[in-house]
């Protein structure tokens, strides 16, 4: 039996309009998006600045209204029941925002109320603790580093228990460290059950997190894959080799996507991974009277998805 999506979008448009015009036209920041977000996955929505990232997002959070196309949050349609689908889906924003005065006990039981948590049900201590901030409990939320504001928002986002988390750049600005140990929260998040919606500008974090990613462009779906496809879409592989001599002239290959001398006795040679492989590159250059002396590889990652993806210029929106 088929599982309902955790988020479903349908042919989602949204165009703001220029100020005083009243004939709709305007900035066309979504054109048509559809795609399904899987439940219980980690699923990365990535592109460009200006992409249109930031207006799906508030859209699903219910700041943005689209001009057309539907949206379901756990199977309900934002349009006919706001309430349920509000109640699916929690927002960890970019910004950070705290009144300053109230501590994070305080911030968690008033985001409880705000959604209509029982007072007997809120799990505030334990929603702090899930974040490593339960010492944190009772301190001004001003007197917090901004590594624990950003985990202090995920438990915001989470006072409601919603199936559904959407992390809008949640490691942006903070150092390695920090960048890990929130790695892990989402981790730890997902496996209790949270299907994970992740945007983010590291292309390795979403490489290394995400079991499905989704890239937008100048406001249209260009990709929708897992990420091991994704990354398999780079066929291109290259082996560098360093020689026992200096190097004549580049060895050249009908199999050879480029072959360039690239130091007095480095040799860098780029083939398609479908054809040869680097033990064809080795003997071809053993052949020539070359000896080997020592070879690394390099292979395509997500950054070289990404950047040939989103190369393309902007198309006309029909």
């Amino acid at each position: 039996m088929e599982t309902t999506p955790a988020i479903r979008i349908r042919d989602l448009v949204k165009r703001y309009a220029p100020a005083g015009s009243k004939s709709g036209e305007g900035k066309l920041a979504l054109g048509g998006v559809s795609f399904d977000v899987p439940q219980g996955q980690i699923f990365g929505l990535l592109g460009p600045n200006g992409a249109g990232k930031s207006t799906l997002i508030n859209t699903l959070a219910g700041l943005v209204m689209k001009t057309s196309g539907t949206v379901e949050i756990w199977g309900f349609d934002i349009d006919r029941e706001p309430r349920n689908a509000k109640a699916s889906i929690g927002i960890v924003p970019q910004e950070i925002v705290f009144d300053p005065f109230f501590t994070p006990i305080e911030v968690l039981d008033i985001q409880a109320g705000l959604y209509g948590v029982p007072a007997a049900a809120r799990r505030s201590l334990e929603l702090l603790q899930s974040v490593h901030l339960a010492d944190k409990a009772n301190a001004y939320a001003r007197s917090l580093s901004g590594g624990m504001k950003r985990r202090l928002l995920i438990a915001k986002a989470m006072v409601h228990t919603p199936p559904i988390l959407v992390l809008d750049e949640p490691t942006a600005g903070v150092d390695v460290e920090l960048r890990r140990l929130l790695w892990e929260l989402v981790v730890d998040l997902n496996h209790h059950g949270v299907t994970i919606v992740l945007t983010t500008h590291y292309l390795e974090e979403a490489e290394q997190l995400c079991d499905r990613i989704a890239i937008i462009n100048h406001g249209r779906l260009i990709t929708d894959q897992p990420t091991r496809d994704l990354v398999g879409m780079m066929r291109e592989k290259i082996v560098v080799l360093t020689l026992d001599r200096p190097i004549i002239a580049a060895p050249q290959h009908q199999d050879f996507v480029k072959s360039v001398v690239s130091s007095e006795r480095e040799l860098r040679v780029t083939y398609n991974k479908d054809r040869m492989n680097a033990g064809d590159v080795l003997a071809l250059v053993q052949s020539l009277g070359y000896g080997i002396v020592d070879v690394s590889t390099d292979e395509a990652d997500l950054e070289d998805v990404f950047v040939k993806l989103t190369s393309a210029p902007a198309g006309a929106f029909g």
